[in-house]
């Protein structure tokens, strides 16, 4: 297309003045050739004889294209009353928005756009608002939040976790004692909360001792999952984390309790996704409360796999703490049977014994264990037509079926405690292990 064509449909346009097609015709060439202000003036001529989506688009679009976005965006929401389900209107709005950094408003368009075309793709926006990093300000926080929902008063407390005095006693020491005496921690210039990762094999019990720890302190508790975060748009994710903050915030003394926080903290240097960095900086941002208050707040994250958490998140003022949670330990293990049989059909129990028979194994395992042997006596049951007692013989047989989960894990935290542990950061698995550094 050049200069000849234009010079074509103007010169036709002199014979039929009022041809509409012919018009936009023309006013699409001139916009094609970057001849802004001479595509507007069509556009705003067009617009006087006839009012439709396309001629509104191409007149918007004049001004979007000269970096005019907010005449841009005055069109574009006029139009989008008169025609709300356009989507090439709706497109240009969120590309207008993203412009004048306008990112929730953005976001919402671009869903409507996804609404009505769910197979849609646009390079820019998809960028933008799928895999970019959107800054969360605070028109993009509710009043009330939908996490308020997390938000509990535990009712148990360390008097509730059968045995396991060590960990009790360390979490005494790093936690409970720095709540307790906030106004001699603020004479030293210390704050009190902060950041503790608990790790050990799963099934051990890491969210109860979170809780339990928010019960010894009469804090509120709040516990979140990677699910509970995690949403398809970018900056969405951002937005929920920052918001489970803030919940925590508004009801100090509180206990934010973060589990499998090994795949939201991931090393960003293993991150293919920007996005999954974007949320990790935010994590980092609001663990760090540089814009916020974080005083009387206490983070508490459970991991599987610390190694694999970003070597960020173990600063000091992070989670610069760190307690191991092993298996529960024999007393732990009787009392765990206890409250697993304590609704059962069953007669004289030797919890002792069963606690004795099952090193290493997990609450987790225990509870499996059970399930087996009540799926046994239910066999037995179904021919008696009555509710058969679980007696200490089934549950031994379950035993030697059900086999201990963490030997498995503690392969994989031997090699790191042996080879990748030049601070001392596992110690604690050496310890358990029997094994001299």
């Amino acid at each position: 297309m050049d200069d000849s064509t234009i010079n074509n449909l103007r010169e036709a346009l002199k014979y039929s003045p009022d041809n509409i097609p012919l018009k936009i015709h023309l006013a699409e060439s001139l916009l094609a050739l970057n001849r802004f202000e001479e595509a507007e003036k069509e556009y705003k001529e067009l617009l006087g004889m006839q009012d439709n989506s396309v001629i509104r688009l191409g007149l918007a679009t004049t001004y979007y294209r000269q970096k005019q976005y907010a005449t841009c965006s005055v069109i574009l929401e006029d139009s989008l009353r008169l025609y709300p389900d356009n989507v090439n209107l709706l497109v240009l709005y969120a590309k207008t928005l993203l412009k004048e950094d306008m990112h929730a408003q953005a976001r919402e368009t671009y869903k409507h756009v996804l609404e009505l075309v769910p197979a849609f793709r646009d390079e820019e926006l998809d960028a933008e608002l799928r895999a970019g990093n959107i800054q969360i300000t605070e028109d993009d926080i509710d009043e009330e939040s939908d996490f308020h929902k997390f938000l509990t008063k535990p009712t148990i407390s360390f008097k509730d976790v059968g045995g396991m005095d060590k960990i009790k006693k360390e979490i005494e020491l790093k936690i409970i004692h720095p709540l307790n005496h906030a106004d001699l921690y603020k004479a030293y210039g210390k704050k009190t909360g902060g950041g503790i990762l608990l790790y050990g094999p799963p099934g051990c019990g890491k969210t109860y001792i979170a809780k339990a720890t928010a019960g010894e302190i009469k804090a509120n508790f709040i516990s979140v999952g990677l699910n509970d975060i995690l949403d398809m748009w970018i900056g969405n994710s951002e937005k929920n984390l920052h918001e489970i903050f803030e919940v925590a915030r508004q009801n100090k003394p509180c206990v934010l309790f973060f589990d499998e926080i090994d795949a939201l903290g991931a090393s960003r240097s293993d991150m293919k996704n920007s996005g999954s960095r974007h949320l990790i900086n935010q994590f980092l941002q609001e663990l760090d409360g540089i814009e916020s208050d974080n005083d009387g707040i206490l983070v508490l994250g459970a991991t599987n796999a610390p190694w694999h958490l970003d070597p960020a998140f173990r600063r000091p003022g992070r989670f610069d703490r760190i307690i191991f949670i092993p298996p529960p330990d024999e007393e732990a293990r009787e009392s765990i049977f206890e409250i697993k049989l304590n609704d059962k059909p069953k007669e004289s129990i030797n919890y002792k014994k069963l606690a004795k028979s099952t090193p290493d194994y997990s609450g987790a395992d225990i509870e499996a264990v059970i399930d087996i042997s009540i799926e046994s006596k239910l066999e037995e049951s179904f021919k008696t037509g009555i509710p058969e007692p679980i007696k200490d013989k089934d549950i031994s047989k379950a035993i030697k079926v059900h086999k201990a989960s963490t030997k498995e894990w503690f392969v994989s935290a031997r090699n790191f405690a042996l080879y990748a542990n030049e601070s001392g950061l596992y110690d604690d698995v050496l310890s358990y292990l029997k094994i001299k550094k």
